[in-house]
């Protein structure tokens, strides 16, 4: 009798993965590690990432540019400063200030990569 148990497991299991095996579409098998996009898909992301790498660059050199300013104007704005005395806040030194402030915000809104 055991022996017709187990025999019947065999028969209800081979059934059940046979009927599952052709219910199932065939998939097209994929190697992992190895993207499979057609040629052009290929050459968009290429160009979209060199003109990425491109757009960096420049990003980088704004903020350069921006951040060596920034520092000319500070100098400049403690030339004022040391040349003023407590009594007296020149205009040129408000400027100077209000510029420092647009400027450095444009920095850190750079850095932050909306622009």
């Amino acid at each position: 009798m055991p022996f017709k148990v187990l025999l019947l497991g065999v028969v209800i299991f081979a059934v059940g993965a046979t009927s599952t095996a052709f219910a199932e579409p065939v998939q097209q098998q994929r190697i992992p590690g190895i993207e499979q996009k057609p040629p052009e898909d290929a050459e968009r992301a290429r160009v979209e990432k060199e003109m990425a790498k491109q757009a960096n660059q420049e990003r980088q050199a704004v903020l350069k540019r921006d951040t060596d300013n920034l520092l000319k104007l500070a100098t400049e704005l403690k030339q004022y400063v040391d040349k003023s005395n407590q009594n007296v806040l020149s205009v040129d030194v408000i400027k100077k200030a209000e510029q420092i402030e647009r400027l450095a915000h444009s920095v850190k809104e750079k850095m932050r990569g909306y622009n």
